[in-house]
């Protein structure tokens, strides 16, 4: 039997899961299938609707060797799962004369823990000795819902906290899980034959493809042990969130109430001697923290050094006396024991980090809003410390000895793949291989489009005419403008704000003017029941901040108008990234478009694709920000968007948004008459949109 052609393989998956052929689909595979059979490294860029998923699940199935495919969202997981895996391998199945195994795979504290369940939580005296299940009041959220995971943990098949529907809170799950530092060990544990993350593991072993998030991506690479099987190929899908997810785990922190509860568990377990040496270490990081304000440590302050040494050196005993101690009198104790090394080491780790002064690392203290009053004020400080970059580590741990595509709808930013490339550590594209960059991985990109036009779809409005935003300044005028256009469009208005005190002052100060329009805010709701509402009802607006800029999916007619308050530039007294703009300056680049415009460039990319997420969609995207027309990097921002339609001429627009609306009112009414009108109010926006761009034409 001859071996079956990539095209026939991608016919089959499609038609298996009802979906349609795409042009861009195809070239993804083909691109795919080349980086994979060369062992060679590809980003690619694929639109939303091409099918991306797959674009890269058929030729790497095809391929026969083990795949880790890593996503950043839960949603995505579940699609691949519980949907593509299974269809694509049964199309496949006869075809490739072999039937590939999938497996999902978490980190530990995704799974239920049996010892947590059976033996309880070690608690601290202080807060009560307590059997969770029997002493959580019945009638509490708590209570109820450790009662049904009880239940629940009889029935699971996986253990995973997904799978618990609906989800309880991070304070009641935690009474059922631990992390990876606080396990017993499979061999240890009373419970490590049935252990659900030990049974995801051996499951992913056996797996061809393995389906996993980026945070336990980070976790393979930084810390060395490995967590995920070898494998020769590495999916990354939702590309443009790497950075910031490794980030995040190769972050560290430390606070006055971890240090506390690190004291706490430890003190039963070692002798009065040691555990006073860690008691009085954590008063004295206390009092610096007491007077702790915001901002980055270029240096680390006299007093601040003398308490983190204090804390590392009393950890290191703490931890040596933990080691060679044993206490029968507390119950459970290999558990107890366990979570309070744990505690101690994070805290060691983290102070050992600070006090060995890397170069690489930026230091800078966090203080967050609290509830509680003066008393408590000490524990809303945070010592933080995160790499200045993690391009060095990604090129180090992600590109060897694999194959690995990259790929999501954004990042080609300002024209190129190179921004992204270097912040994944690739040297620019084309010069790999050569000259300086002679030892750095080999990679291509590869634009494949999207099914979507949208010239016709889609119209990219700049308010050039308003002022230019200051921080916390007034801004009168964009509100004017956000009102008339959430009028001219009824309603179906997503609003992406770079601040959440700039979304709620639109929602306060709009739902006074305009209150026809009902205005969801982010935070008032959670964040699934507030788009499930915003798509229920076209009138109906949704402002917030950052995940709405990347994780809203809402086609059809109640969301035709994408506004975005100001470009979404980081914080000045952004402690992590001013560094790292710092650092390009300090070697001769351009930090602002190296660091700002590229943060700023993807969030757009990613706003703006809120707009379009079916061939018949249809609107505006609405930056209220002149800067986007009048300043130099501005080119760059646009290019970084899809290619709709550009103008500045308001009158223009609303016009536009009318018509749209018009046309989506009139698709709902069932009569043939009406019906008649919408091809004509649809055609009116049409025409609108070509209108405008043969005016603009005129203009240029």
């Amino acid at each position: 039997m001859t071996k079956p052609s990539l095209p026939e393989l991608l016919h089959a998956a499609v038609t298996a899961v009802g979906g349609t052929e795409r042009p861009g689909q195809v070239a993804m595979a083909e691109a795919v299938a080349e980086a994979i059979d060369g062992g060679s490294h590809l980003l690619a860029q694929a639109g939303t609707g091409t099918g991306k998923s797959l674009g890269y699940l058929v030729p790497a199935l095809a391929h026969g060797e083990r795949v880790v495919v890593a996503t950043a969202t839960l949603a995505l997981q579940r699609q691949l799962v519980e949907r593509d895996l299974p269809r694509t391998v049964e199309a496949l199945h006869p075809l490739l004369r072999r039937k590939p195994q999938y497996a999902m795979l978490k980190g530990r504290s995704n799974y239920l823990c049996l010892h947590r369940l059976h033996e309880g939580v070690p608690q601290e005296e202080e807060e009560g000795l307590f059997d969770q299940f029997e002493a959580a009041a019945p009638t509490s959220k708590l209570g109820q819902d450790l009662l049904r995971m009880r239940d629940w943990a009889d029935e699971t098949e996986t253990g995973d906290r997904d799978d618990l529907t609906p989800g309880v809170s991070d304070r009641a799950w935690s009474q059922i899980s631990v992390s990876s530092r606080e396990c017993l060990g499979a061999t240890k544990c009373a419970y490590g034959a049935e252990c659900f993350a030990e049974s995801a593991r051996e499951r992913a072993k056996l797996a061809d493809v393995v389906v996993t998030n980026h945070a336990l991506l980070a976790i393979d690479a930084i810390e060395g042990a490995p967590v995920l099987p070898q494998h020769e190929v590495l999916i990354v899908d939702e590309a443009h969130e790497l950075v910031s997810r490794v980030t995040g785990v190769a972050t560290g922190e430390l606070t006055p109430g971890q240090v506390n509860r690190a004291v706490k568990r430890a003190a039963k377990l070692v002798n009065e001697k040691v555990a006073d040496q860690l008691q009085t270490a954590a008063e004295g990081f206390e009092r610096v923290m007491e007077l702790a304000l915001p901002g980055r440590l270029e240096e680390i302050p006299e007093d601040l050094g003398y308490a983190l040494l204090a804390l590392r050196d009393a950890a290191r005993n703490v931890i040596s006396a933990l080691g060679s101690t044993r206490d029968r009198s507390v119950q459970d104790e290999d558990a107890v024991r366990k979570q309070a090394q744990a505690s101690v080491e994070s805290v060691h780790d983290v102070a050992e980090r600070i006090t060995n002064g890397s170069e690489w690392d930026v230091v800078w203290y966090e203080r967050h809003d609290l509830r509680g009053g003066a008393a408590n004020r000490y524990s809303g400080a945070s010592l933080r410390v995160a790499p200045m970059s993690v391009s060095g580590l990604l090129r180090e741990k992600l590109f060897t000895d694999r194959s690995v595509t990259l790929t999501s709808a954004t990042l080609k930013l300002g024209g190129d793949f190179n921004g992204v490339g270097a912040s994944l550590g690739l040297a620019p594209e084309g010069t790999a291989g050569t000259g300086e960059s002679e030892d750095l991985p080999v990679w291509k990109g590869v634009d494949v489009g999207s099914p979507f036009d949208y010239r016709k779809q889609g119209i990219l409005y700049v308010a050039k005419h308003l002022s230019r935003p200051a921080r916390d300044g007034d801004r009168a005028d964009m509100l004017d403008e956000l009102t008339e256009l959430i009028q001219a469009a009824g309603g179906r208005t997503l609003g992406l704000f770079s601040s959440m005190r700039g979304a709620q002052q639109a929602a306060e100060e709009l739902r006074s003017r305009i209150p026809e329009f009902p205005i969801l805010l982010q935070g008032e709701e959670t964040l699934g029941e507030l788009i499930k509402n915003f798509a229920a009802d076209p009138k109906t607006c949704l402002f917030g901040t950052l995940s709405l800029w990347q994780g809203v999916d809402v086609p059809g007619d109640s969301c035709q108008l994408v506004v975005m308050d100001k470009i979404p530039f980081p914080r000045p007294d952004d402690p992590l990234m001013s560094a790292r703009q710092k650092a390009v300056e300090e070697n001769g680049g351009n930090g602002f478009m190296a660091v700002a415009a590229t943060h700023a460039a993807l969030l757009m990319a990613q706003g703006a694709g809120r707009l379009v997420r079916a061939s018949g969609d249809k609107g505006v995207v609405a930056v209220l920000d002149p800067r986007l027309a009048t300043a130099r990097y501005g080119s760059y921002l646009k290019s970084s968007m899809p290619d709709f339609w550009y103008t500045t001429d308001g009158n223009q627009v609303r016009r536009s948004l009318s018509a749209i609306d018009a046309a989506a009112k009139a698709a709902d009414v069932d009569t043939a008459a009406e019906a008649a009108d919408v091809e004509v109010a649809a055609k009116a926006a049409d025409v609108d949109v070509e209108e405008q761009a043969a005016a603009e034409a005129d203009e240029e």
